[in-house]
């Protein structure tokens, strides 16, 4: 009896292998996904790109070799132009005196906005809990407006005859401001563009800024005041290091929606009056839609993308310099 339940024993532990464990697969034990998945994954999600934007982007390389006007979409015809489009444009002064005014718009603006929104992001996290739930729900709401709702409203604003600036600026005893007419000039109508985007901008730098300084240890400020330092000096010594990717990734976003803003500046006075707000966008669309030049606009924007990638590859050089420098440092 005793022989047989050993003999048992012996065979259960051959077909279960040392210790009565169970018999390990070859190899490994566990499954490990195919190398393929992850692109299987991202395949949607790069479909949807290519049909939705690399076709488009496509169309429009093509459209800008054509010269395509309202004869030729009429008759269904194709002229070839080869690249007398963008011979024509980067000859042209308008073009350059725009590119210009664009970059010099978008400074100003991501100037203002990175500046404001990093004071109101700092009084978010020195405010009490009621007046940073207030702000924070009044920096939501204005975030949330539509992009032509509020335009309209700074339209209703800066209106020269029953705008309620005027009317504040004539009660305070600007009385030459009373019918001021807000787009009748170049400068002007800039700074309502420019409050408008500013005013739309500022939520969310303020509420990114707030969110990112909630992650700094409080300890490090501790550590600060303890060795006397002051507002400004603990803002360059622990604030803005530690905040320093966020600070470049969030000016670089801004640079981009500033860049390409269109419908606020268009809806303001279309680029006027004579043509002198107009920034790449509203260039590129007065002259493909407004001027039926449709070849001509498609290259102009071909022209404003190559300037976005000229300053997105800056912004990704800056970044891994930074990078290298700081794994030296350490």
């Amino acid at each position: 009896m005793a022989v047989q339940l050993d003999g048992a024993v012996d065979q259960a532990a051959q077909r279960t292998g040392k210790g009565g464990a169970p018999p390990t697969r070859r190899g490994g034990g566990s499954r490990r996904p195919a190398r393929g998945a992850p692109y299987l994954l991202l395949l949607p999600a790069l479909l949807a790109t290519a049909v939705f934007l690399g076709w488009p982007m496509v169309r429009n390389l093509l459209l800008s070799f054509q010269n395509l006007n309202m004869k030729e979409l009429i008759q269904h015809l194709t002229d070839w132009h080869g690249i007398g489009n963008y011979q024509e444009i980067l000859g042209s002064e308008q073009f350059w005196r725009v590119t210009l005014r664009t970059l010099v718009f978008t400074a100003v603006n991501v100037v203002l906005i990175m500046v404001l929104g990093v004071l109101i992001g700092l009084l978010l996290a020195r405010l009490g809990t009621k007046m940073r739930l207030t702000l924070s729900g009044a920096l939501v709401l204005a975030w949330a407006m539509p992009v032509i709702a509020a335009t309209t409203v700074f339209q209703w604003l800066f209106d020269s005859r029953y705008g309620v600036v005027n009317w504040l600026l004539d009660r305070l005893g600007q009385h030459g401001m009373a019918h001021y007419d807000w787009v009748g000039s170049q400068l002007s109508t800039f700074f309502v563009i420019t409050v408008l985007i500013v005013w739309q901008s500022l939520p969310f730098v303020a509420l990114n800024l707030y969110a990112a300084t909630t992650t700094i240890p409080r300890e490090l400020y501790e550590a600060a005041r303890m060795d006397g330092a002051g507002t400004w000096k603990v803002f360059t010594s622990v604030t803005f290091p530690f905040l320093k990717p966020f600070f470049l990734a969030t000016t670089f976003l801004e640079v981009i929606w500033v860049f390409k803003a269109f419908p606020q500046i268009f809806a303001i006075n279309e680029g006027g009056p004579d043509r002198l707000t107009e920034t790449l966008p509203i260039y590129a669309f007065t002259e493909g839609v407004g001027n039926l030049h449709f070849g001509m606009g498609a290259a102009i924007s071909l022209l404003t993308i190559v300037v976005l990638l000229a300053m997105t590859a800056y912004y990704l050089r800056l970044t891994v310099t930074q990078e290298q420098q700081e794994e030296n440092e350490l």
